[in-house]
């Protein structure tokens, strides 16, 4: 399997599209990854949603399927929406203390995805 690249094009439609839907969102990592077991990969995103949840963290994590992206096309796309760049701080810090439940669902998701492309976008104001 190659080495998908998530092109701009696909990475600013995603960010734009994930912006409209979340009004309140101003911060964006958009992460293209290479994952064998997509079933097992989305139910711990959806675990990990739920750790933010329990630990009073404003994100939402959603998973996606590039569909029209020329070569790109097939690549997993996750998108990790906050408020602001203080809370995308917290959510790396809650996932490095010692017996988290972010740390353990974080762990299990490393090891099933190749992170292949990291980006942040934040929203412009008027």
């Amino acid at each position: 399997m190659g080495k998908p690249v998530l092109s701009i094009f696909a990475a600013i439609a995603l960010a734009l599209v994930s912006t409209v839907a979340t009004a309140a969102s101003t911060t964006l990592r958009v992460i293209a990854v290479q994952t064998s077991d997509i079933k097992t990969y989305r139910h711990e995103v959806e675990v990990l949603q739920g750790d933010f949840k329990k630990e009073g963290l404003p994100v939402i994590l959603r998973v996606w399927r590039a569909t029209y992206a020329g070569p790109d096309t097939g690549t997993i796309i996750v998108t990790v929406e906050v408020p602001d760049l203080a809370t995308l701080a917290k959510i790396q810090d809650a996932g490095m203390k010692p017996g988290s439940a972010v740390g353990a669902t974080m762990k299990r998701i490393e090891a099933i995805r190749k992170i292949t492309s990291d980006s942040l976008y934040e929203e412009l104001s008027p």
